[in-house]
């Protein structure tokens, strides 16, 4: 477990980074190689169907991801307090809340695919490949919840390490099983989807079985579960705007799919393959954001103000240097990329627009997400809600229906970048306020080795 109330913030918070950027990394690379083995072995109607498939995965995901966050941020919170009792009951509550959901959720996913591919317009021609891998990939949320949510308690504890560990455990075995199912034993999108069911069953087990062993405060057992009304209540304070947030996100990316849809199964193949490109180039702005939040939400426990700022401007250097060598990277080799999932040449022609146009820009998009950093990590998640919901509703789906008219489908890929910079500069203001400062589950007055400085810096706010 990491402690971020001491030591440089740069440092801390880069060892911090890395075995979470590895991890995701890691799993970027498993979806690269599941659409690349499928859009090898099954064609550009599979790939497009896989490809169609996560904006309604995450859209039926994104609030129980987003009331998780609340309590991961809590966990933060009381362990930078130090009181353990209250980090325990944390952790309890959310296990028996992610039971549940996890039921919930995968049965709403496997009724209702079929309709709300229908009502996005997805070609004709993905929708029963498409439907297929939904429905088997809801059997497995269970598993899927349970990683992920034991992998942000660790986070929130200091620990992006363990979590490392199990995913490329999880992501090799999920790559020798997509071969082995698609391949060899030629089961086509149910070999896909049942691949990742059992890997991510797989993570989640075995990391229970390590965790009862090695870790004192997650004794991962439904017999030993405490049910906190208090904390669930804080969660949903600070995580309900964020499953808001991530809900109405990802009904904003069905809506974009959906004008996506209209230009047939040649760019839902592209926007598939050109997304996931632009997912692994996003996850270090992603894993910045993330570890600054845990850093934040342990420094405001301990009532350490000043080191917030010290951090946000440490993790903004730091970012920015990564978002630019991305960028020469995916612009310069972007055809090459295409070509390593597909050799339809319309699809990769599709595909590099979209890379020369939204790859020049991960400078905006790795800015914005880590000062929303800062917010997540104090709790004040209302006001970063709303100004996530302005740029994607006001700016990104409106200029995306608006452009696509006049420029064809790089109106969609402009729109894109547009709406970055306009979130990237609402969060910058709303930061500057301060306001945030104000939002922390446990309460300065508790602490009494807060230095003068951090006093009246908390009375401001810090620049960068």
């Amino acid at each position: 477990m990491q402690d971020f109330t001491s030591g440089r913030p740069s440092g801390l918070i880069l060892r911090f980074t890395a075995p979470m950027l590895l991890g995701n990394v890691f799993q970027q690379v498993y979806n690269i190689t599941d659409s690349i083995i499928v859009g090898k072995f099954l064609g550009k109607e599979a790939l497009a169907a896989v490809g169609s498939s996560f904006p309604l995965i995450f859209t039926l995901i994104s609030f129980v991801v987003g009331i998780t966050t609340g309590t991961t941020i809590i966990v933060a919170q009381y362990f930078g307090a130090k009181e353990m009792v209250k980090v325990r009951r944390a952790i309890d509550t959310m296990y028996i809340f992610l039971f549940f959901a996890s039921i919930v959720i995968g049965v709403v996913g496997i009724i209702f695919s079929g309709p709300i591919f229908r009502l996005i317009h997805l070609p004709e021609d993905v929708i029963p490949q498409a439907v297929l891998y939904m429905q088997v990939y809801f059997t497995g949320m269970l598993f899927f919840f349970g990683f992920n949510g034991s992998s942000a308690i660790l986070r929130g504890l200091g620990d992006s390490k363990t979590p490392l560990y199990f995913l490329i455990i999880s992501t090799v075995v999920n790559i020798f099983l997509d071969l082995l199912f698609i391949v060899v034993f030629k089961w086509g999108i149910f070999g896909a989807a049942l691949a990742t069911v059992i890997a991510q069953a797989g993570a989640f087990l075995t990391l229970v079985v390590y965790l009862n062993r090695t870790h004192p405060l997650m004794n991962l057992s439904f017999r030993k579960y405490t049910w906190d009304r208090e904390v669930f209540r804080q969660s949903i304070r600070i995580g309900l705007p964020t499953g808001f947030q991530q809900t109405f996100v990802s009904l904003g990316m069905m809506a974009l799919l959906r004008i996506v849809n209209n230009f047939g199964t040649d760019t839902v193949a592209a926007y598939s393959v050109a997304g996931r490109i632009d997912n692994l180039a996003s996850l270090p702005a992603m894993n910045f954001g993330q570890a600054l939040s845990s850093y934040t939400g342990q420094n405001i426990g301990a009532g350490k103000f000043k080191r917030v700022g010290e951090g946000l401007t440490a993790t903004l250097k730091m970012s920015t240097l990564v978002a630019v060598l991305t960028s020469i990277v995916i612009m310069v080799f972007r055809r090459p990329l295409m070509t390593l999932f597909t050799n339809d040449a319309a699809v990769i022609a599709i595909g590099e627009h979209y890379l020369l146009i939204v790859g020049g820009f991960y400078i905006i998009f790795s800015s914005m997400f880590v000062i929303g950093g800062v917010m997540r990590g104090a709790g004040d998640t209302l006001i970063p809600m709303f100004i996530t919901l302005m740029s994607l509703w006001l700016f990104r789906v409106p200029l995306a229906a608006i452009l696509s008219k006049s420029m064809g489908v790089d109106g969609i890929w402009w729109a894109i970048p547009i709406a970055w910079f306009m979130g990237m500069s609402m969060s910058y203001l709303y930061y500057r306020t301060g306001k945030w400062k104000t939002k922390g589950v446990v309460k300065r007055s508790q602490f009494r080795d807060t230095s003068a400085d951090e006093a009246e810096v908390y009375t401001g706010s810090e620049g960068f």
